[in-house]
């Protein structure tokens, strides 16, 4: 603690007489589940404002996405829901707008552990975004630890040589392209999961709009299948609850069964339609209509 003794001038003198207490860096418990094998179901967070985002956070999901590829989030913005998830069980995961090696490092930066990378094709580019979030020589991560709220500012002992221990690399295939080269995407070393993306998927299958189709779902279940026999986890985004219970006996592992903004609007819709129909059927129920 810090000691001072008065001098006649009323100024003050300190010397620390014990050091400060080191932090230790963030366990991910997210990973640490993925390596378990426990099932973890998550929630998008895309209206991109850390109150909704931690009201998300006190229901309990095992993990939340903070996207910044469709969402309209920022570094600032994800920052505030990083710090806003903090004192919850819900593990934030983040989306960069891309697989960048400049984003990726902003984002680990603010304390980022788990990524999401969209867009993978290849295991080259599995490769880059592993070798992103690792410092050299065993990477190209920038050193900036000590300017980061991810080391507490150089409080976290040994941040250097620990980051990569909590980090978690998730992996988005979600074209024809990646699917084809899925088995070798999950056997790139420093990849913890492989998430296949709906949307985007169906959309390069020629299917537009209908992630949910049989053929759809059947080549996500192959990957799934291909993921597991590297030993890696999988996930994906299924908001049907057919599709996710699928999903999960397929052998998914991190499934987000739904979205903040579907979430609202679903409710919002069922509100306004319970009202709306008991009073079209008042009115009918007068004599002459009205």
């Amino acid at each position: 603690m810090a000691r001072g003794r008065a001098r006649p001038d009323n100024a003050w003198t300190f010397n620390l007489t014990s050091p400060v207490d080191a932090m230790t860096l963030p366990d991910n418990s997210f990973k640490r589940a993925l390596q378990r094998g426990a099932p973890q179901f998550g929630c998008w967070a895309a209206f991109a404002d850390s109150y909704v985002t931690e009201a998300l956070a006190s229901i309990g999901f095992d993990w939340l996405l903070i996207d910044n590829e469709h969402a309209p989030n920022d570094l600032r913005s994800t920052l505030s829901q990083l710090q806003a998830v903090a004192p919850y069980r819900s593990h934030p995961v983040v989306r960069p707008a891309r697989s960048d090696t400049a984003a990726i490092k902003q984002m680990l930066d603010i304390g980022v552990q788990t990524l999401l990378l969209p867009m993978i094709d290849t295991a080259d580019q599995a490769r880059d975004a592993v070798l992103a979030t690792r410092y050299p020589p065993r990477g190209v991560r920038g050193v900036g630890a000590a300017l980061a709220r991810a080391s507490r500012w150089n409080g976290v002992t040994d941040y250097l040589g620990k980051a990569s221990d909590e980090i978690c690399v998730l992996v988005q295939v979600e074209t024809v392209t990646g699917l084809g080269n899925v088995d070798a995407i999950a056997e790139v070393e420093g990849i913890d999961g492989v998430f296949f993306g709906p949307a985007d998927l169906s959309a390069s299958l020629g299917l537009l709009g209908q992630p949910g189709a049989d053929s759809v779902r059947a080549e996500i279940r192959r990957g799934i299948e291909s993921v597991a026999r590297a030993g890696k986890s999988s996930g994906v985004l299924a908001t049907d609850e057919r599709a996710a219970r699928e999903y999960l006996a397929a052998g998914a592992s991190f499934v987000a069964v739904g979205t903040d903004v579907a979430l609202l609007g679903a409710a919002a819709r069922q509100l306004l339609a319970a009202y709306r129909n008991g009073a079209a059927d008042a009115v009918s129920a007068k004599p002459g209509g009205y």
